[in-house]
């Protein structure tokens, strides 16, 4: 691993080719230039539960939540991480299509940024939309522990909104003096993964922000937790969807519990009431008892704005895939034996539970570096997603976005994602271009599951 590690320090700044030509090179040289802002993730303290201190919170802001981060698409963009954990870390930009060597992931496309050691990230991002950050370090626990944030990369013309409202919708495993109790049960890992105790939209609880009466606003929830599934309505109001996972859906269509897993972001319309004091809540019904996830007060004289009046988000630049040439490949997400892994080089949790293609990857194997397929720059592919369990999984693919094709279950619309939820006995088609080159992980976004085996990643070149 050692060897590993310097090839990679080493290799970096002499890569090929990059997402949109350019070189690994030119990322190095831009690296050296100011950036656009530092993250310097460290260990902290923050009321989460009735203003009780919980402690050993990693956040990348040490006053509190991780700040939502703003970038313009098509224009480059600069990060550089200062760590000041007492252990290693990265950033993974989830739902970018950006340079592999950007990517965040330790050992396959990065190296460990160690304590006080600094990485710079630098790409621009070729799409619009609601993303978001988080490291694929020790995973569950540093997302646990706070480490997830919300990147919001704005479109070249901006919509006219009069409102523009995130939320970094997550879970905490407290214990009832506000402080963290263990982060995962192993029975529960290998079922639907563990919930937290305490629900929170930018670390509060049911949080209110004012906007204007009678204004179109936008809102935005990424669900950044590491188990919940939320299936979201709204009172109050009617909200529109306007986009899921980054990208515009082709026909708006009323919010109507909608499911949003690990790792999804759903971009939602809402024409506010008329009168000052009236309220939207956006809520939760995905338990047997529904809670509010945040609340919209309407402020102020009433702005009058007509919904009809929104223009269709612009398209972001993906790549039509080629049906009727693409190659059809199989992925099975299934359980596996009991068993416990060797330490990974990127944490384990100590037992492995599911497998991709009969294949239980934990970031270690007698081969590290042997993916799962091999696809041809250029071409078009089609993968078939198989879920084997009784569980529905988040499937993430890093790097890219896919189509949704069909299931042998539910009607689906031709969306354009990187993570896709797949219902128990559910086989769902997704396609696209492989048009990025690099080694990209593939895995459930329920970290548990990825972490005791749901994960593996392809290779494009």
């Amino acid at each position: 691993m050692q060897t590993r590690r310097s090839f990679l320090k080493n290799s970096l700044i002499s890569g090929s080719t990059v997402l949109g030509g350019g070189s690994l090179g030119f990322l190095a040289s831009q690296a050296s230039a100011t950036p656009n802002l530092v993250l310097r993730p460290s260990v902290t303290e923050f009321s989460l539960h009735k203003n009780q201190p919980t402690k050993n919170i990693f956040s990348y802001n040490q006053m509190g939540p991780p700040p939502v981060l703003r970038a313009k698409q098509g224009e480059p963009f600069h990060v550089r991480l200062e760590n000041k954990l007492p252990e290693a870390t990265t950033i993974h930009w989830h739902g970018l299509r950006l340079p592999n060597a950007m990517d965040g992931v330790p050992f396959l496309t990065q190296p460990y940024v160690y304590e006080d050691e600094t990485f710079d990230y630098v790409f621009t991002p070729p799409d619009a939309g609601t993303f978001w950050y988080h490291p694929h370090c020790n995973t569950l626990e540093q997302m646990s522990y706070g480490l997830t944030g919300l990147l919001i990369v704005d479109e070249k013309d901006t919509p006219d909104f009069d409102a523009d409202i995130s939320l970094n919708l997550r879970d905490w495993r407290l214990g009832s003096d506000g402080q963290f109790i263990n982060l995962y049960k192993a029975r529960k890992s290998a079922r639907a993964g563990t919930f937290g105790t305490i629900k929170t939209a930018n670390w509060e609880e049911n949080p209110t922000y004012e906007v204007p009466s009678g204004g179109n606003i936008r809102l935005r929830a990424a669900v950044t937790d590491v188990t919940r599934i939320f299936k979201l309505m709204t009172k109050g109001a009617k909200a529109t969807v306007i986009a899921l996972d980054g990208y515009p859906v082709p026909k708006h269509f009323d919010l109507n519990h909608q499911n949003v897993g690990p790792g999804q972001r759903i971009d939602l319309a809402i024409r506010m009431p008329d009168e000052e004091g009236q309220e939207v809540a956006l809520i939760n019904s995905s338990s047997s008892k529904s809670w509010t996830v945040a609340t919209l007060k309407a402020k102020g004289s009433s702005l009058k704005r007509d919904i009809r009046d929104l223009k269709p988000l612009p398209e972001n630049p993906v790549p039509i895939p080629d049906l009727e040439n693409a190659e059809y490949i199989p992925f099975e997400f299934t359980a596996t034996a009991e068993s416990a892994p060797k330490n990974g080089f990127c944490g384990t949790i100590g037992f492995s539970f599911w497998a991709i293609n009969r294949k239980s990857w934990l970031g270690v194997s007698p081969d590290p570096m042997e993916p799962l397929a091999e696809l041809k720059l250029g071409k078009s592919y089609i993968f078939s997603f198989r879920n084997r369990t009784p569980h529905t999984h988040p499937i993430h693919l890093h790097g890219l976005s896919f189509t949704l094709l069909k299931s042998n279950k539910r009607k689906i619309d031709p969306f354009i994602t990187d993570t896709a939820l797949v219902l128990p006995d559910e086989r769902m088609d997704v396609a696209f271009v492989a048009d990025n080159p690099g080694d990209w992980l593939l895995h459930c976004h329920i970290i548990e599951h990825q972490k005791t085996g749901m994960s593996s990643f392809i290779r494009i070149s």
